[in-house]
């Protein structure tokens, strides 16, 4: 592990920011930090920068104590949502100046500038002034700063979130293929969702301050750990109620588990590809399979190219489904449907 975090706390007076993170980041991974607006993610990361100092906690990198160390002393690449440039400077003496902070020389200096400009496709730019650039070319060149000194692990708040989404699905591409080019270290911060997917090797979702889940965007799609994981990754179907065996009892509604490990308070997720939309009056019967079902009325329809993305309003609550564009029926706002999904499609979590 590149990284290790043990019991990380951050107080302010009474308010607690991060309580007892524990985290471990392994070498050459892209780990990203996904959460809602006042989680912990930016937080940790800036206590891992060395802006902030931990309450409590030890953090080691690669085996030495980083809290006790000044920001500039951890040798961390930085990169922030707002660049940060100097605009007295050209592209090649911004990218420069860490190197001469470092007392690299001149050498030196002119090759790593001229090989990290090359990565982030900036090769030409090198003369001109901060002004004179693009948000996107902005941003690359606060990479290339970032990175021309090749620190163990580069630290990204949000650097993209400043952007139009078109230029960022761009840029998202282009990070991954910077991080597969260095082999460093990524730890990602982001609210996106969609970006933290595209991105991550792993993800760490945060919230109130804990990290509720860390996994693979796989992992935290199809089994997450808790309703809040559930809810935050991706469109979801939630129906909660009490547990019992083989059984979830929601409202006036019954649907078929797999045998959960705790009765009680519960929910079922079911993810909108894994239901099937079909008339109500053409529903089907039971062949042999056990098949879920709820009746609800189209609230919504959404093309999507590929797919249809419906909202159904049922006696439980709104639902969500998509179902694919080529030879299938497609459902009007009004419509009576029945929705219906297989007990091993659904996901069982404890209501807490």
């Amino acid at each position: 592990m590149i990284l290790s975090i043990s019991n990380l706390t951050k107080k302010y007076g009474n308010a607690t920011a991060l309580h007892d993170v524990n985290l471990d980041v392994r070498e050459g991974e892209f780990l990203t930090f996904l959460g809602p607006s006042g989680s912990g993610k930016t937080t940790t990361l800036n206590l891992i920068a060395g802006f902030i100092e931990p309450t409590s906690g030890t953090m080691l990198l690669q085996g030495a104590p980083l809290e006790r160390k000044k920001a500039h002393e951890r040798n961390l690449g930085v990169v922030f949502q707002h660049y940060a440039l100097f605009p007295h400077l050209t592209v090649e003496e911004n990218v420069e100046y860490p190197l001469k902070q470092r007392k690299v020389s001149r050498a030196e200096r002119k090759k790593s500038v001229a090989e990290a400009l090359e990565m982030v496709q900036l090769g030409g730019f090198a003369n001109r002034y901060p002004r004179e650039l693009s948000g996107g070319q902005q941003q690359r060149v606060a990479v290339a700063r970032a990175v021309v000194y090749r620190p163990p692990i580069l630290l990204m708040d949000e650097p993209l979130g400043a952007l139009d989404k078109k230029l960022r699905e761009w840029l998202q591409m282009e990070l991954r293929r910077i991080h597969r080019e260095l082999g460093s270290t990524f730890i990602y911060v982001t609210h996106d969702q969609e970006e933290a997917l595209a991105l991550s090797d792993r993800i760490a979702v945060f919230n109130h301050g804990k990290i509720e889940q860390i996994g693979t965007a796989h992992e935290l799609y199809n089994s997450p750990k808790s309703l809040f994981v559930g809810e935050f990754i991706g469109e979801s179907t939630i129906f909660k109620g009490e547990v019992a065996g083989d059984v979830i009892t929601c409202g006036s509604c019954q649907f078929s588990i797999q045998k959960a490990e705790f009765d009680g308070a519960g929910a079922i997720l079911i993810r909108p590809e894994s239901m099937s939309i079909v008339d109500r009056a053409a529903a089907r019967v039971d062949s042999g399979c056990q098949v879920n079902r709820i009746s609800g009325k189209i609230l919504d329809v959404v093309y999507l190219g590929s797919a249809f993305k419906y909202s159904v309003a049922t006696d439980l609550g709104e639902a969500m489904v998509r179902s694919t564009a080529d030879g299938v029926r497609v459902f009007e706002i009004g419509d009576e449907v029945t929705l219906e999904w297989k007990p091993e499609d659904s996901v069982l979590l404890p209501d807490c």
